[in-house]
């Protein structure tokens, strides 16, 4: 680590805070061999501009990524996390309110505490993190507040502090299942793209290469029938149908509703929504599935165009999220 790293300050533009899923970033810095610290909100005593179990990356070369304040403390947190890189040792920080730190003060006028250690091994913090995420299962990572230590537990938990350990749960990525190709299947693609979500491509008998910015891998152009029984819909998983083929529709809806999809949907007026529900009750879908059928696909928002309307469907998703 070198001294410009030390005092080199944040930049003015805070595009790190954008990033939420540390775990791109974290293997990045694995594969170049680099050491790294974890910063991680423990505990919010009034109002806090992040949520509890908030994550920042601090790489021994000065790079962050991630936020645990709205601005106010983070570059304090860096430089706390790189000499902790230097001498090995944890540190507890106390922002705000009624805090031993007069100078730095949240606007929120809350408290928080920000609990910062060195990974001792990023390629195998890296490996676990990465084996849950291909496996689609929670992880939870246990961080002694007295000691540091860390230790990985596959038991789901939510997170929080008990006993002097913090348990931080890590989820699946939530992943998008679309079937369309029309402007309104593009927008969404963009627009999920940004967002860092897991989209696949439905388009039976579409085009040989995907949309631009989509992966090969996640785009499915072979019949309807041959695809659905490849796709895994989990618990964190959302299903779209914006084909405007009423067959198609039917079929991927009522699968994806015999699944543990999370928010299922189709595109089309209201008026449509008697009949597609009387389909899917005659095609075998259970009573208790409707509770995750959301028509028409979309929140109310007045939306008019592709990426108005695709802002409105992204939205129902992440309203209807597994928490």
């Amino acid at each position: 680590m070198t001294a410009a790293a030390q005092f080199s300050p944040l930049p003015q533009w805070p595009a790190y805070g954008l990033t939420d899923d540390l775990f791109p970033t974290l293997e990045r810095w694995s594969a170049e061999g680099k050491r790294a610290a974890l910063a991680t909100l423990v505990s919010i005593t009034g109002s806090s501009p992040r949520p509890l179990g908030s994550e920042m990356a601090i790489c021994e070369d000065g790079e962050v990524q991630g936020y645990v304040s709205g601005g106010c403390v983070e570059a304090a947190v860096r430089a706390e996390a790189l000499d902790c890189l230097k001498d090995g040792l944890p540190r507890m920080l106390d922002y705000g309110a009624g805090s031993p730190v007069l100078d730095i003060q949240l606007t929120c006028g809350g408290r928080i505490r920000i609990f910062v250690r060195a990974l001792p091994d990023l390629a195998a913090h890296v490996a676990t993190l990465k084996a849950a995420r291909a496996n689609r299962r929670p992880i939870t990572l246990l961080t002694n507040l007295d000691t540091g230590a860390m230790q990985f537990c596959a038991e789901a938990r939510a997170t929080g502090l008990e006993d002097r350990t913090f348990a931080r749960q890590y989820l699946p990525p939530l992943r998008l299942v679309l079937s369309g190709g029309d402007p309104i299947t593009l927008a969404i693609l963009s627009l999920s793209g940004l967002m860092g979500l897991e989209t696949i491509l439905l388009r039976p008998y579409g085009p040989p290469e995907p949309p631009p910015g989509l992966s090969p891998a996640r785009y499915i152009r072979g019949s309807l029938e041959a695809a659905l029984p490849t796709l895994a819909l989990d618990r964190w998983t959302a299903v779209y149908s914006l084909t405007h083929d009423a067959r198609s529709d039917l079929t991927l809806t009522a699968h994806a509703l015999k699944s543990e999809a999370f928010c299922v949907s189709i595109l089309g007026s209201r008026r449509k929504i008697p009949g597609r529900l009387e389909a899917l009750r005659t095609a075998g879908v259970p009573e208790d599935a409707f509770s995750r059928l959301h028509l028409p696909a979309g929140l109310e928002i007045g939306a008019r165009t592709p990426m108005e309307i695709a802002l409105s469907i992204l939205t129902q998703m992440i309203a209807t999220r597994p928490r």
